[in-house]
């Protein structure tokens, strides 16, 4: 009867030789945990179940490694798919620590253990692990493999240490699309534009997220135009664009003014995304407010399905600096009705637009209130706007006041902007 019982769980449990998948196994921990014992008593080997598997889907880690540690006799295939577990469970340390026992054991890993646990690695922003993976990596003769040599480039790129990260690239025998792409962010990430479009020009390959790096890295260092000249060439060439390049171009369109391309850049989106996402709707938002289509942008806003607060941020700050503080205002309230949360952003822009408004008792009035119910968004350029808030519409005395009562002590930016709306509004008798 029992074998029979335990025949029948084993016929339930996911294949032993293939990863599995978290729909195959135990959604419940209590099940598992009686395979568990049944298992024992039928003295079945336990590296022939999957209950580490089963464990590490209930979250039960520690009974996972303990299973785990009791075993000699698992082999590469097992041992690399429970590290893969672990790993994408985020138990890095836990991954990195059976790739040592494993080693310590005997077991020689391949490039699919390596890929993983330098992947861990990186999550743990541990270089100092990421180069002994990598001299195991020498040591092992796998350095010239495109898929460990991409995985110790991407671990050297993302701790920002690119030399190293060459020297990994160039180790590699035939390097591919996603090594080279990964270098070509690497370069950007360390300010090396130049380095970076040289090896993009000499790719005789690159996808969407080549194009984006690229894109974006220009964005990055305020060439703007050369990330829009770079966008057209990759219309020309027939790469179809991504909401992370629309995202990006909107960005640089809307830093050099350019209304029409910009317009035409919407009209790409609509073509080529299916729908407009959160993102390249706030990009969109914020494109028109910046070149001072508002109406456009409203347009926009209240034509998205998704909004999250870097939308209403958006729509608010448009709003301000049109000069239009009451509209503002009016944002803010339907943000309050709903579910979101205003955050420093918000108010910052509610202050920039009461005071290009005139509305100076409103915008104390929502600093007040908003720093009494999180006291957390409210930093120090708030309390500088409020200082000019008061001081640009001739309440000198409460500015200052307000100044002396700061909860911390002001640096000079504080006092010459008051001294300078003094000298501006004309009351040279207050200094």
């Amino acid at each position: 009867m029992m074998k029979s019982t335990v025949s029948k769980l084993f016929t339930a449990l996911p294949n032993p030789d293939s990863i599995p998948k978290s729909s195959l196994l135990y959604s419940d921990l209590l099940i598992t945990q009686k395979t568990h014992a049944l298992i024992l008593k039928s003295g079945t080997p336990i590296h022939q179940s999957n209950l580490v598997f089963s464990y590490c889907n209930q979250k039960a880690f520690s009974q996972a490694r303990q299973l785990f540690d009791e075993s000699h006799e698992w082999d590469l295939f097992c041992t690399t798919a429970i590290i893969t577990f672990f790993g994408h469970q985020s138990r890095h340390r836990d991954a990195v620590s059976l790739f040592c026992l494993m080693l310590l054991r005997g077991v020689r890993p391949n490039q699919f253990t390596f890929g993983t646990v330098l992947h861990s690695s990186t999550a743990l922003q541990d270089l100092a692990i990421g180069k002994q993976l990598h001299a195991c990596v020498m040591k092992m003769g796998l350095q010239s493999d495109v898929f460990v040599g991409s995985s110790v480039l991407d671990h050297y790129v993302k701790m920002g240490v690119i030399d190293e990260g060459r020297r990994a690239f160039d180790d590699i025998c035939l390097p591919n699309v996603v090594s080279c792409t990964a270098l070509v962010s690497g370069y950007i990430k360390n300010n090396q534009l130049d380095e970076a479009f040289r090896l993009f020009e000499e790719m005789p390959e690159r996808t969407v997220v080549t194009w984006n790096a690229m894109i974006s890295g220009f964005c990055q260092m305020g060439l703007h135009e050369e990330s829009v000249n770079l966008f057209v060439e990759m219309r020309r060439v027939g790469v179809a664009p991504s909401s992370s390049t629309f995202t990006c171009i909107l960005t640089a369109a809307a830093c050099i003014s350019a209304l029409a391309m910009g317009r035409s850049f919407h009209a790409d989106t609509v073509k080529v995304l299916a729908k407009l996402d959160v993102y390249v709707g706030n990009s969109l938002l914020s494109f028109y407010a910046r070149c001072g289509c508002l109406e456009d942008g409203i347009l926009v806003f209240e034509g998205l399905e998704e909004r999250n607060i870097v939308s209403w941020n958006a729509v608010i700050w448009g709003y301000a600096q049109n000069g239009k503080g009451e509209e503002a205002l009016e944002t803010f309230k339907r943000i309050e009705s709903g579910s979101l949360r205003p955050n420093d952003v918000t108010l910052l822009g509610l202050l920039f637009g009461c005071n290009h408004s005139g509305l100076v008792d409103e915008g104390i009035t929502i600093f007040n209130r908003m720093r009494e119910e999180d006291p957390s968004i409210v930093k120090p350029e708030h309390y500088a706007s409020v200082v000019d808030l008061l001081s640009r519409s001739g309440r000198l005395p409460e500015a200052e006041k307000f100044l002396k009562e700061l909860p911390f002590e002001p640096g000079l930016g504080f006092w010459k902007s008051l001294l300078g709306d003094a000298r501006f509004i004309g009351k040279r008798n207050w200094l």
